[in-house]
């Protein structure tokens, strides 16, 4: 019994709750001009800092808020096409058009991240530190500005992208922390320097680098796994096998298969059933388990259940 469209359903406790069409809407127009906005200012502020308190850790760190105006609009748009209903060419829907995005995002970082961190070996490698400029006090007071404003982001859009299954702003978020942690290594850097030690805010900007780097990889693997039909987590499946088991007239599970698609999962199970039932009882514990995993797990898109009749033995 294949079924290729969900009914509304009620999530189970654990589960984050449903929203509507109008409410995603909202919410995804919302977090979205909350990181542009806030990138534009802070990367604006940023970069006046670094300009006229010369750090080369602080414009670097400029580029990369500036880089994160364009993660959120790739986001956006990312968001918005895999909530585009199923039509003739995508019966399954636009779900992995998400993980297009992010695939985006981990390339912007990564250019990003080789561009800063080549900017800062240049200086290392010159050999003339006593000519480096050191940082002024602006600077150092933009980088912590910069680190409280991004965790802020950081919080503010991974909780936005729980409540809407988006790898997309969840790689958004994750671009948020990334710049906190180019924050951290700036103000590191520029207090260093001011210290006495110049080179050390070139040494910054390779650190924020590495920071970047690490950034880009995760969300690029991730995306990479949710496009390749890959299984959901251990856990998730043991949560759906226990929920298929707890139903009554099942006697035992064949087979149980899940895989990936963008944010979504994908269910297949051949279920035991007594195969004295007849067909019309056979299909109603199908139907229960059916309802019961699309209760329980709002990021179920499609189930299909089938149903093998139970050795003799077995009964």
């Amino acid at each position: 019994m294949d079924r290729f469209q969900r009914k509304p359903s009620s999530s189970g406790p654990s589960q984050p709750p449903v929203l509507t069409s109008s409410q995603a809407d909202r919410i995804i127009a919302q977090v979205s001009a909350v990181g542009i906005v806030g990138n534009i200012l802070l990367s604006t502020f940023k970069l006046i800092a670094g300009i006229t308190a010369h750090s080369g850790a602080m414009l670097s760190d400029a580029v990369h808020s500036l880089s994160d105006v364009f993660a959120t609009l790739i986001a956006l748009i990312g968001v918005k096409l895999a909530r585009k209903s199923a039509d003739r060419e995508h019966p399954f829907g636009h779900e992995r058009l998400e993980c297009v995005a992010s695939l985006l995002l981990a390339i912007i970082l990564l250019i990003t991240g080789l561009a800063i961190g080549y900017a800062g070996l240049s200086k290392i490698l010159a050999g003339s530190y006593a000519q480096l400029a050191v940082p002024g006090m602006l600077a150092l007071i933009a980088a912590v500005v910069s680190i409280v404003v991004k965790e802020s982001m950081f919080w503010y859009t991974l909780h936005y992208a729980k409540l809407l299954h988006s790898s997309a702003f969840h790689a958004d978020a994750w671009h948020h922390r990334s710049d906190a942690f180019s924050s951290v290594g700036s103000l590191a850097g520029i207090a260093a320097a001011r210290m006495g030690f110049p080179v050390m805010d070139a040494v910054a900007s390779v650190i924020i680098c590495c920071f970047i780097l690490k950034v880009a990889y995760d969300i690029g693997i991730d995306a990479l796994r949710k496009m390749t039909d890959c299984a959901c987590s251990d856990e998730q499946e043991q949560q759906i096998r226990a929920c298929i088991l707890s139903e009554a007239g099942v006697l035992g599970i064949d087979s149980l298969r899940t895989r990936l698609f963008g944010d979504r999962i994908y269910v297949e199970a051949e279920i035991v059933a007594d195969g004295q039932e007849s067909l019309t009882e056979a299909h109603a514990v199908a139907e229960r388990v059916h309802d019961s995993i699309e209760q329980r797990f709002s990021v179920v898109k499609h189930i299909s259940i089938h149903v093998n009749p139970a050795r003799a033995e077995t009964v």
